[in-house]
């Protein structure tokens, strides 16, 4: 397939992206559903943790390194400057969850032909092997990280047309909605990485601006889905 997708197969393809999103995040609140779902779960935790990182780089900061483990949880490391301001911490800790979604959003768009398909698969593949060497440093993200990225290369070589598109879509939708693996993440002031409690992301931006981590929580969730909703309609528009 060339161009552009068959107007006829636009709203079908569409539908069953949402319902994708839908069935994941379902899936992700159920132990059998976790299980069926793990190499997702370990792309979203990469996901975050990178939207962590990428925007500590950008505002200034430091990126040390990336741990994931194979509980699918996660943290990246960052070194702030000691003059910091409240604005700049909100950012790091929002770009987390907001990240994946903006990336996600961006991978739906690029599956509206098989040229921008391919290169978006091959970009997050490469994206998913480099950023192993640079900065991840645990036993599970050496070992399942790289076998990722493998694994969307070969897709990009070895695929049909029309499964790179697919694929591309899936990848964008299940980075879109990575924060949502654990629901009420979101809206909780803590959770668990490694199995030690930590301050949750919305936490962390309430107590550098104003409003409690549950106003947060349902603000980045909106945004969030309005990204998935504006991505999907983009993608299948004629």
């Amino acid at each position: 397939m060339n161009g552009l997708l068959d107007t006829s197969d636009h709203r079908r393809r569409a539908g069953l992206l949402l319902a994708i999103a839908l069935i994941s995040v379902g899936m992700w609140q159920t132990q059998i559903g976790s299980l069926i779902l793990y190499p997702f779960t370990l792309l979203a935790t990469w996901f975050h943790e990178m939207g962590h990182g990428l925007a500590a780089i950008l505002t200034g900061s430091s990126f040390d390194h990336l741990m994931i483990y194979l509980d699918g949880s996660g943290y990246a490391n960052i070194r702030t400057p000691v003059d910091a301001g409240r604005i700049t911490l909100a950012l790091i800790s929002a770009a987390g969850p907001l990240g994946p979604a903006i990336v996600g959003s961006l991978l739906i768009v690029a599956s509206r032909t098989t040229a921008t398909s391919r290169l978006a698969l091959k970009i997050l593949g490469w994206a998913l092997i480099i950023s192993t060497a640079v900065w991840v440093r645990s036993p599970a993200g050496w070992i399942f990280l790289p076998v990722l990225g493998l694994a969307v290369i070969a897709l990009d070589r070895l695929g049909k047309p029309s499964h790179h598109q697919l694929a591309v879509q899936v990848l964008g939708v299940q980075a879109c909605i990575s924060i949502w693996r654990s629901f009420d993440y979101l809206f909780s002031s803590s959770g668990y990485v490694g199995g030690r409690s930590v301050q949750s992301d919305t936490a962390t931006i309430a107590d550098a601006l104003l409003l409690p981590y549950w106003c947060w929580g349902g603000a980045i969730s909106i945004v969030i889905a309005a990204l998935l909703w504006w991505s999907v309609r983009k993608a299948f528009r004629t």
